[in-house]
């Protein structure tokens, strides 16, 4: 007898009473065989009410982590509750509940990671304002010069994880926004299979974006300069390491240890993860612990 994989739907939510309850409604009409967790973080209207009314379990953070830390809480959640694949879905409408099989499908062929493309479906009616659409452009630039590898839509919410990213991302996610960009380096650079498959999308229509044009500059400079000082530390690392074994080679070429490519890679020394300051790290940490209830 075959077991089907357990499945957790992550729902980060910020004053989101308006859109949830049509989102969860649709989850439960169309994946009912999965759960659903709503991390509403910090919200100031009746998110978490609406949310614990449409079943989901609700893990209430005491004031606003961000997207980055709700996500967190919810992989840590889904790895000590046992969860073999987790879907990060948003709470604005924006995602189509049908589509969750699309990446499911992509789990079940190979991949680590899926992450669903805005703009690769048919009949597709996603907008974007032209200076976010020329920002995104850029950063397709700059995840391809980082990575080695092209992904058309860098920061869609839209993902899929197996258990191992979902443990990996338990550790390891970045808090601040855009964190969707950051965290597909970090899976590509620690070896992770990260696929894109293409899916239809909404365009938000109740509630209010989390963001506005210059908060948005900020946060897409903030990234750049987050990748790059990544990325120069990665390689000044890796060829500390490679310098390292060298040294061990000349001075026992007879020992196999000490070869430089002896060593297996470590995932979680892939891309250091960035965040807010040790405070709210720590209080995230603290929310995400085991001991976690809904309360």
């Amino acid at each position: 007898m075959t077991v089907r994989p357990r499945t957790l739907i992550i729902i980060p939510a910020l004053d989101e009473e308006l859109a949830l309850p049509q989102v969860l409604a649709d989850l439960r009409a169309t994946v009912p065989e999965a759960d659903v967790v709503v991390v509403d973080d910090g919200s100031t209207d009746r998110t978490a009410e609406v949310a614990r009314a449409g079943g989901a379990v609700v893990l209430p953070l005491p004031y606003n982590l961000g997207i980055g830390g709700a996500l967190r809480t919810g992989f840590r959640y889904a790895v000590d509750a046992g969860y073999d694949r987790g879907i990060q879905f948003d709470a604005d409408g924006q995602h189509d509940s049908h589509e969750i099989a699309t990446l499911l499908r992509a789990l079940d062929d190979g991949a680590d990671m899926v992450i669903g493309n805005r703009f690769g479906g048919h009949s597709q009616s996603y907008e974007l304002g032209r200076m976010r659409a020329q920002a995104m452009g850029f950063m397709r630039f700059v995840v391809r010069q980082f990575s080695g590898k092209r992904f058309v839509d860098t920061s869609s919410g839209f993902r899929a994880f197996n258990r191992e990213v979902l443990e990996y991302f338990a550790r390891n996610y970045p808090f601040e926004y855009l964190e969707s960009v950051e965290a597909l380096l970090l899976a590509s650079g620690a070896g992770f299979r990260v696929d894109e498959v293409p899916v239809q999308m909404h365009n938000r229509e109740l509630g209010r974006p989390s963001t506005r044009r210059l908060r948005l500059l900020y946060h897409y400079l903030r990234l750049l300069l987050v990748i790059t000082v990544s990325a120069t530390s990665r390689k000044r690392a890796a060829d500390a390491r490679a310098q390292r074994g060298s040294e061990r080679a000349a001075a026992d070429p007879l020992d196999p240890a000490s070869s430089p490519t002896s060593a297996a890679p470590d995932r979680d020394d892939a891309l250091p993860p960035s965040g807010p300051s040790a405070g709210r790290r720590r209080a995230a940490d603290v929310l995400a612990a085991p001991d976690l209830r809904e309360a």
